[in-house]
């Protein structure tokens, strides 16, 4: 662990983008699910590295809405090494006292992945450190869609008398967790991609040209150091937040 980093400033939730995977594998001379299957030593990586740390929540970007229209045969081996990887992750999980979570248009997925992935959360539900959350099949696009479905319906109910800013967040997928306040990208792209579009107003960013599958936690120290030296003004100058 990195001794430049201040444990008393550490980001709660912590988001990461794992972009990389198809040019990576390209770089190999394979095909895309080569890089996909490469990527869970850094899922490894990010995840032990924030448990370590102390941190609170982890997101991984893992599949969008959007990915759902990539060629069938990907997306068939993202669904099978999906199970796989669950399957063989999960005893480790509970070793590390992380708890699964997964958010996202879940239905969509495979009945054979929502087993899988239900029963993982089922299995470390009752962990206490780290809490490991999946986005499958999510985008936030899709998440204020269908969070704005259900206020109108609660609303014409007479559930909610009004909508607020705080109203949106309890009927996110995320309500139950606290915003990320550090976002990491790898493979050098900037940009956001329909992640965590409510949640991320006053988020860090954090862009690495590093490609996914070679994502080590000397990269997650470098993205929590860099958080830990900017300044969150949230709006307001440095002369108020000194006052």
């Amino acid at each position: 662990m990195s001794i430049n980093i201040d444990k008393a400033n550490l980001p709660k939730h912590v988001a990461i983008i794992m972009d990389g995977n198809g040019r990576w594998a390209k770089k190999q001379g394979a095909k895309r699910i080569f890089g996909h299957r490469n990527a869970i030593k850094a899922v490894r990586e990010a995840t032990e590295g924030c448990a370590e740390l102390g941190i609170d929540f982890l997101t991984l970007y893992a599949f969008s809405t959007e990915n759902w229209d990539r060629p069938k045969a990907e997306v068939l081996g993202l669904m099978q090494l999906l199970v796989s990887t669950i399957r063989s992750e999960t005893k480790t999980l509970t070793k590390n006292n992380v708890k699964l979570k997964a958010i996202g248009d879940l239905s969509k997925l495979p009945s054979d992945c929502r087993k899988e992935l239900q029963e993982a959360i089922q299995l470390t539900e009752g962990n206490t450190g780290l809490t490991l959350v999946l986005a499958l099949s999510y985008s936030g696009r899709w998440d204020l869609t269908q969070a704005t479905r259900r206020m109108s319906e609660d609303f014409k109910e007479g559930k909610i008398d009004s909508i607020e800013q705080d109203t949106i967040k309890q009927y996110l997928s995320t309500a139950a967790m606290p915003d990320p306040e550090l976002l990491i990208r790898t493979s050098g792209e900037q940009r956001i991609s329909n992640f965590l579009l409510w949640e991320i107003a006053y988020t860090e960013l954090f862009f690495t040209n590093i490609l996914w599958p070679d994502f080590r936690r000397d990269v997650l120290h470098d993205a929590i150091m860099a958080f830990q030296n900017r300044e969150r003004r949230y709006g307001k100058t440095s002369e108020q937040l000194t006052t």
